[in-house]
C-alpha cells in the first residue's frame, strides 16, 4: 500500500471511529480542491493530505479557503518524515 493510500485509509478509519461521516473524494471549495471531508451533525471538517512530493504551503492555502467557505476545522495530514523535514520559518 502506497503510503498515501495508507494516510487516507487511517484517517478513515479515524473519523468514522469518532461518529463521523467521510468523503475521501475531491471536495471543490472556492478555487481549491481538497482532498476529503468529515462531517457530523456539530461540524464539517476540511481534510488535506500532503505525500512527501507536495507542496505543505499549498496544502495550507487550500484548507484556509475551506476555513474561509464554512468548515469549523481543517486538517493537514502528512508523513512524520515529510512533517520533520519542514522548516518552520514557513510558518
Amino acid at each position: 500500500m502506497t503510503n498515501e493510500r495508507w494516510l487516507r485509509w487511517a484517517i478513515q478509519r479515524h473519523f468514522r471511529t469518532q461518529g463521523y461521516k467521510v468523503n475521501m473524494k475531491g471536495v471543490r471549495v472556492g478555487n481549491s480542491v481538497i482532498d476529503g471531508e468529515a462531517e457530523n451533525e456539530r461540524e464539517r471538517i476540511a481534510i488535506e493530505i500532503k505525500s512527501s512530493h507536495d507542496d505543505i504551503i499549498r496544502g495550507i492555502g487550500q484548507l484556509s479557503e475551506a476555513l474561509a467557505l464554512g468548515y469549523k476545522t481543517a486538517a493537514l495530514v502528512t508523513s512524520v518524515q515529510h512533517a520533520r523535514r519542514i522548516k518552520s520559518n514557513a510558518f
